[in-house]
Parts: C-alpha cells; sequence; structure tokens
C-alpha cells in the first residue's frame, strides 16, 4: 500500500495527490505538519513524502515520476520523449518560475506575517517577467499542455490559484489574470470529481492548520 504523507492545504501534497486519484491507484493518507515529518523519509522535513513497498520518497516530482514508472496504466505523462519532456518543461515553469516566486509572498498573503516592500518590489517584477514567458508555453486545449490531462495539469490546478491569490492580496490585482485561457481552463477543471474532492479537502485542512499553528503558540 501507497502511504502519502503531509496535509492537504499544501499545493505540493495535491499534487501527489491528485495524481494519484487520477491514476486510479489505492493510496493512504498519514497527517504530518511539517513539524511532525519523519527525517528518516523526508530528510529536509518538506512535504509530501510517498511510503512504499522499496523505500521512502520525497520531493513532488521525483514522487510522481516514480508513480509513472512504476504504474504505467492511466499514464500522466505521455509516451512520446519530446511530448513528455514539454510536459516536464510546464511543471518545471509553473513551479520554478512562478510558484517558488510568488511562495515569497505567502508569509504575508496567508499567514499574517510580514513581507519587506523592497521583497514585494523584486517579485513583482520577476513575476512580470516570468508570467508572460510561461504564458507562452501553455496550451489549453483544453488542458495546459494540450489535448491530455497530464501531471502538467495537477500541478497548474494547485499552483495557479495560489499565485492568483497570493499576487491579488499582495498587489491588488490577479497577476495571472492577463493569461488567455486561464479561467475557463480552471472552471473546466474545477469540474473533475477528483479536484473537487481536492478542494474540498484543502478547505477543511487548511482550518485544521490554522487551528493547530494557533493552538502552539498560544
Amino acid at each position: 500500500m501507497l502511504t502519502l504523507y503531509g496535509f492537504s492545504a499544501s499545493n505540493y501534497y495535491n499534487k501527489v495527490k491528485l495524481a494519484l486519484m487520477e491514476k486510479g491507484l489505492p493510496f493512504e493518507e498519514a497527517l504530518r505538519w511539517p513539524d511532525q515529518t519523519d527525517a528518516d523519509l523526508s530528510p529536509l522535513h518538506k512535504v509530501p513524502y510517498l511510503a512504499c513497498e522499496a523505500g521512502g520518497l520525497c520531493e513532488s516530482q521525483v514522487i510522481v515520476d516514480y508513480l509513472e514508472a512504476r504504474y504505467p496504466q492511466h499514464p500522466l505523462i505521455p509516451s512520446d520523449p519530446f511530448a513528455a519532456a514539454k510536459v516536464r518543461e510546464i511543471v518545471t515553469f509553473l513551479e520554478l518560475h512562478l510558484e517558488l516566486v510568488a511562495r515569497q509572498l505567502f508569509a504575508e498573503a496567508f499567514f499574517g506575517g510580514k513581507v519587506s516592500d523592497n521583497l514585494k518590489v523584486k517579485v513583482r517584477e520577476q513575476l512580470q517577467k516570468n508570467i508572460p514567458a510561461a504564458a507562452k508555453l501553455f496550451k489549453f486545449a483544453p488542458y495546459v499542455a494540450g489535448d491530455t490531462f497530464t501531471i502538467a495539469d495537477c500541478a497548474a490546478i494547485v499552483h495557479f490559484p495560489l499565485v492568483s491569490s497570493a499576487t491579488k492580496i499582495i498587489y491588488g490585482e490577479d497577476m495571472l489574470a492577463a493569461i488567455e485561457g486561464i479561467k475557463p481552463y480552471l472552471a473546466k477543471m474545477a469540474e473533475n470529481p477528483n479536484v473537487q474532492k481536492i478542494n474540498a479537502d484543502r478547505k477543511v485542512n487548511t482550518e485544521q492548520m490554522l487551528a493547530y499553528y494557533a493552538s502552539k503558540r498560544a
């Protein structure tokens, strides 16, 4: 049995969880907050991480690549090498050039912290450069990489809303709104029962997360 460790408020956890659900793989979930992670399975105490019959794996893309190789049914990465590379290219842009940049705003946008004005300016400038570049890769035809649901969709579905929300809160504008086709795409993805399950679990777990950290501060 596969066991996915982490928490459903995490977009990277949900990327893997959605991949597992889309592939139709049976798995268990084990709640772990960042301060409860298992160092032997996740040396940097990051989520998600996965326990499988061969051992443990961490880092979301490593996990989904393993799932694709180990369980080829219901593939989320194309068999054609170039098409597969294009899917991974989109995932890289989503995570390295959009989500990771916007993540620097999350402390203030979502968790009651404070981000310096200088950092806000720097992040805005980087996103103004990266968003149009990334948009050149997105197909929305109807899926983000083309006509087939792939791991790029698992990433886009969980990362796009966070980048949108963080920039709207910090800058007063959704910096992703200028990407043509993104709103209809997200609306279509929201019709997917697995995505609906992911979103419902995320909302519940976000409340649990806020209560957990509030109790630790008390």
